[in-house]
């Protein structure tokens, strides 16, 4: 048997226990382990399926499903005990970073406004014992920004280098894994090297935010609250770290429905809190997100920034043109009846598998695709947009979508602090430290040839 999101005939994962259906990483914590009963442990009983996640067969090895135990409510309860306990030298700093595509599922789930669920959302992690809480959209400002400036390199050197075009995104940690572990060489090429959102805050909190606060990157414990089980992965991912200390960036990810249980199963006393920034005392209550016909917005921002850096125009409304079904769609820059750029936007398996098709053929157009693994973008990840029984929560998504459109957007060039923390942090924007701390490398293997062949 297979898994809903499996691209190949058998899926091992499923097939390691005689449990088929309930493969589960809730493997026993450190506070188990050590007979510890906090007071936040009657909290801890949520568990994460293997099922949950989209990276399927043989993605997930021996050494992650037991590195996957430590991504759990439990071991963020556990470093809330311990900094309970008088031994000082075992504190640590936490630190807890929240996708923007999760805030539009607490506004939902509580009925309040984003900026009210954002500020409940702070002071009740505080109320934990959570020290600082950050807002990730930051992060996302340097991933598409590193973005454009890539696109607009390979597209001066697509003429030369045959893989320099398409330029696939590689915000989502589902589809990136899917692409190593599955597709392998020919595909890798074609994804941005820029660093994902998550990727990229963990190396501002562990390494800017360190050295403001005069920490040693090991001090602090470094939590996000996402909307999909695939980020749980992409914090195990093999050499991320913040690139210049060797510290992991992300310690630990609960899922924005996790984080939900914990908050309806306590009862705690909340006073509502701002979220911090990481420059001091400022604190910014507006929150933000980026233009694009989901939640990424990538596409929209790279599209803008390519049509005036390569051809001179200045675009301001986008236009998308849905094609084979509501996930696929397609951003043209046309002049004189001429396409100077095509982008595309490939949500979900089904569509990126006839992507990935097309292109191993030759057959497929696009200078550029924003790829995600989940239908309907990063809303609609599994850790927030599922009823208890599994199934997607349609009429909630539905919701989320509306609350995250009336968000105001704000494009990443105008952050008078991403530009501050370029100049401060990475000593300036073409500097080798910008390459070093926002940019990776992909694991290359060969490709499975089962992979392609399905029929969706």
């Amino acid at each position: 048997m297979k898994c809903e999101h499996c691209t190949r005939k058998e899926c091992s994962k499923k097939t390691k226990t005689d449990d088929q259906e309930n493969v589960s990483v809730d493997a026993p914590s450190p506070a188990q382990d050590n007979g510890e009963k906090g007071e936040f442990h009657k909290l801890a009983d949520a568990k994460v399926f293997l099922s949950d996640c989209l990276a399927c067969d043989n993605c997930v090895t021996v050494e992650e499903g037991a590195q996957l135990s430590q991504q759990s409510t439990k071991d963020f309860f556990h470093i809330l005990n311990l900094n309970k306990k008088c031994d000082t030298s075992k504190h640590q700093v936490l630190v807890v970073s929240v996708c923007p595509q999760s805030l539009p599922y607490f506004a939902a789930k509580f009925n309040l406004s984003v900026i009210d669920a954002s500020r409940r959302l702070c002071g009740f992690l505080k109320s934990l014992g959570v020290h600082y809480v950050f807002d990730t959209t930051i992060a996302a400002d340097f991933s598409i920004l590193e973005s454009q400036k890539e696109f607009v390199r390979r597209y001066h050197q697509h003429s030369e280098e045959r893989r320099a075009l398409p330029m696939l995104t590689s915000a989502c940690p589902g589809w990136v894994r899917y692409a190593e572990r599955v597709l392998g060489s020919p595909l890798t090429p074609h994804l941005c090297t820029a660093k994902s959102p998550q990727q990229v805050m963990g190396s501002l909190v562990k390494d800017y935010f360190a050295r403001q606060q005069n920490l040693p990157p090991e001090k602090i414990f470094h939590v996000v609250v996402a909307p999909c089980y695939d980020k749980k992965l992409e914090a195990l991912r093999d050499g991320v770290s913040t690139g210049l200390n060797g510290a992991r960036g992300t310690d630990c990810v609960l899922t924005s429905g996790e984080v939900a249980q914990i908050m309806e199963q306590s009862d705690l006393s909340v006073k509502d809190s701002a979220v911090d920034t990481l420059f001091g005392d400022l604190k910014e209550v507006a929150v933000w997100r980026h233009d694009g016909v989901s939640s990424d917005g990538h596409l929209a921002h790279v599209f803008r920034h390519a049509a005036k850096e390569l051809f001179g125009e200045h675009v301001e409304e986008i236009t998308y043109r849905a094609l084979r079904n509501k996930d696929f769609h397609e951003v043209t820059l046309e002049k004189n009846g001429e396409v100077l750029l095509r982008f595309a936007a490939a949500y979900g398996f089904r569509n990126i598998q006839n992507m990935v098709l097309k292109l191993k053929k030759g057959k497929f157009p696009y200078h550029f695709v924003e790829v995600l693994a989940c239908p309907r973008g990063c809303l609609n990840g599994r850790g927030q947009a599922q009823t208890e029984d599994g199934h997607a929560d349609r009429a909630l998504l539905r919701q989320m979508e509306g609350i995250y459109a009336d968000i105001p957007i704000r494009p990443p060039e105008s952050s008078a602090h991403v530009q501050e923390l370029y100049q401060e942090w990475l000593e300036g924007t073409e500097s080798p430290k910008v390459q070093e701390v926002l940019h990776r490398t992909y694991q290359s293997s060969e490709p499975c040839t089962d992979s392609l062949d399905i029929k969706w």
